[in-house]
């Protein structure tokens, strides 16, 4: 997430981030984050002074109580002040809320390398290792040829939970496990740290590391009547647990970079049934995945 203060002296750079992106709806969102953040300063100074008011007003009332004093429109004052103090703080929690908003939806900044495109074929392809063969014989689909070997059942898994699920069976289970360990081994050697994560987030901390309102439609989320703010979800990927699990630290530059290959189940789900691979292990519902995550300086 970019820091606010990158926004404001940078606002330039951030808007032309955003047209190389071709995310230009975004762009207005740059001058009413800095607005908005310089409405939230002044106004914080004016709920200091409205605060340190009401405090000297506490401390005369209880003077003029002790000297029995009539204190009923010092009192009546102060609740005044009250409402006064309430109805700022609102407004700073909804200018904060909309900054929060704002800054969890804007992008970081591209590296000047990353080419400009209106779609895929926009990609450019850095190299290219050996020359595809063409088989002599015709080719069977993945899903098929695991079902022919026993080796996974799509039919028995859509049966108990619906489309996007499998069994694996056999040997392929162990080659699943072995591939697991194979990239948790390497990433050892590399001096990354094996975490397993957690397999459902809250909100909040997931509010941190994607937008949430982006992509709720294909994450489950974990309701039992709770509201909003109280959700939790299923994980996406254990890059996203990964990233929240040092919220709110504050980390030495001596410390890093910390490496973390994160090894979880992983879940999504789809609007419908498009897109579901019924008879194969592409575009499920769950999966298994190993995912590296580093923090470290820019």
């Amino acid at each position: 997430m970019l820091d606010i203060r990158f926004i404001k002296a940078n606002p330039a750079i951030v808007k032309k981030d955003l047209e190389r992106r071709q995310d230009k709806e975004k762009l207005p969102w740059v001058d009413e984050a800095v607005k908005k953040h310089d409405e939230l300063k002044k106004l914080k100074q004016d709920v200091d002074k409205l605060r340190h008011g009401r405090n000297l007003l506490t401390a005369e009332i209880s003077k003029l109580h002790k000297q029995k004093e009539d204190i009923s429109a010092k009192i009546k004052e102060a609740k005044e002040m009250a409402k006064k103090v309430a109805a700022a703080d609102d407004k700073l929690q909804q200018l904060q809320g909309r900054i929060d908003f704002i800054l969890q939806r804007l992008p970081n900044i591209l590296h000047e390398s990353v080419p400009i495109g209106k779609d895929e074929t926009g990609n450019m392809e850095i190299r290219r290792w050996g020359t595809p063969k063409k088989p002599a014989f015709p080719l069977k689909s993945h899903g098929e040829l695991l079902e022919q070997l026993g080796l996974a059942d799509f039919e028995r898994a859509t049966k108990i939970s619906g489309a996007g699920f499998h069994f694996l069976k056999g040997d392929f289970v162990k080659l699943e496990l072995a591939l697991i360990n194979f990239a948790a081994a390497a990433m050892e050697k590399k001096g990354f740290t094996l975490i397993e994560t957690p397999l459902m987030m809250q909100r909040k901390p997931y509010e941190g590391v994607t937008d949430i309102a982006a992509f709720e439609n294909v994450m489950y989320r974990i309701d039992e009547g709770r509201k909003d703010e109280e959700s939790s979800y299923l994980i996406a990927t254990a890059e996203h647990p990964m990233a929240a699990m040092l919220m709110n630290e504050t980390l030495d530059e001596k410390q890093l970079p910390l490496k973390f290959c994160g090894i979880s189940s992983c879940f999504r789900r789809e609007i419908g049934s498009h897109g579901i691979d019924t008879r194969g292990l592409f575009r499920v519902h769950q999966f298994n995945k190993v995912e590296m995550f580093v923090f470290c300086r820019p």
